[in-house]
């Protein structure tokens, strides 16, 4: 009798084990940065909250450094539901949402704290791009990725006005961000970051545009001996989830993770634009540090006020809905 009753028991913890391990939701998360990266570490910091806010319902598995989906597969195999989740480059998305590239419209958001309001979760510029987001592609956007702002590197006098660039081979990594080397006279070179290093070493472009954080992490400053913090757009990347995933999750864990979202959105910013004053303290002793004054400021947003009625006439409703929502903050 004691001998059916603890094979009963037993049988009873492995199938309690069984429904348990059967009612765990694991999401598969693709990376295209290692996960000690800042957009990295962002993600385990997520995944942390949800495991233990969801008592172990959720379990969030991470594949760094692109080893499911490049970033331009990203869109598409979380969309599909390939893979659940996922974080790429923003501006990936503008193919589906050409409005998504209004973070790189040059001097378009008026200072850091403008920046930071329409960039921010919920904010009116984000609903209108989040929606069209998940409409167009069927990936649900969780929260934004702060990457950094974009500057300017050279050798040789230092950029300081539009009139620096003039005729120069800049390099660049969106559409957008080309109109405004054009508008400021000149000739933009699309180059993947990883190139960089080797480009501006052989002289292969005169300037560089790039985020801040780069300059310490690909070593730029070995390469080019002036840093323009022009800060005049900045650079996103985008966590996201197939819609009809979250969907159908219970609207418990929906909660947790919608929370979550918002927690490490607000820590990654807070901490990519304080390590980015940070970062120019360390590296002014390797690359002189270019910060422009009011009056050479002004001349760069005149000479570039082209770029953000082009981009109104171009990229459709979304884009001019958009623009209306950031400018009214």
């Amino acid at each position: 009798m004691k001998s059916f009753l603890k094979l009963a028991l037993a049988g009873t913890v492995l199938l309690g084990t069984a429904i348990a391990a059967q009612a765990q939701t694991t999401i598969r998360v693709t990376l295209q940065l290692p996960a000690t990266h800042s957009l990295g570490k962002n993600w385990v910091a997520f995944k942390e909250i949800i495991e233990r806010e969801s008592g172990g319902d959720l379990k969030v598995q991470l594949f760094p450094s692109a080893q499911l989906y490049k970033d331009k597969q990203v869109p598409e195999a979380v969309g599909s539901g390939a893979v659940e989740a996922g974080s790429a480059f923003l501006g990936r998305f503008a193919g589906s949402v050409p409005a998504v590239e209004i973070v790189n419209l040059p001097f378009f958001f008026r200072d850091e704290a403008h920046l930071r309001a329409a960039a921010a979760n919920g904010s009116p510029m984000r609903n209108i791009l989040d929606a069209a987001v998940v409409k167009e592609t069927g990936a649900r956007v969780l929260w934004w990725q702060a990457f950094g702002r974009n500057i300017y590197l050279n050798k040789g006098a230092p950029i300081r006005t539009p009139a620096d660039l003039k005729g120069k081979k800049v390099r660049t990594y969106g559409k957008v961000l080309g109109w405004t080397v054009e508008a400021l006279g000149g000739a933009p070179t699309l180059m993947s970051g990883s190139k960089q290093f080797l480009a501006y070493q052989q002289g292969a472009v005169d300037v560089g545009m790039t985020g801040a954080s780069a300059v310490k992490s690909r070593k730029l400053y070995e390469v080019m001996e002036n840093m323009t913090l022009s800060y005049d757009s900045a650079i996103e990347f985008v966590a996201v989830m197939n819609n009809d995933f979250f969907n159908s999750l219970s609207p418990k864990n929906q909660e947790i993770i919608t929370k979550a979202a918002a927690l490490v959105e607000k820590q990654l910013r807070d901490q990519v634009y304080g390590g980015e004053d940070a970062m120019v303290k360390e590296v002014a002793g390797k690359i002189n540090v270019v910060k422009l004054s009011s009056e050479e400021r002004a001349k760069w947003v005149e000479a570039t006020k082209s770029v953000i009625d082009k981009f109104a006439a171009e990229r459709g409703d979304v884009a001019v809905q958009a623009i209306k929502a950031a400018n009214g903050l």
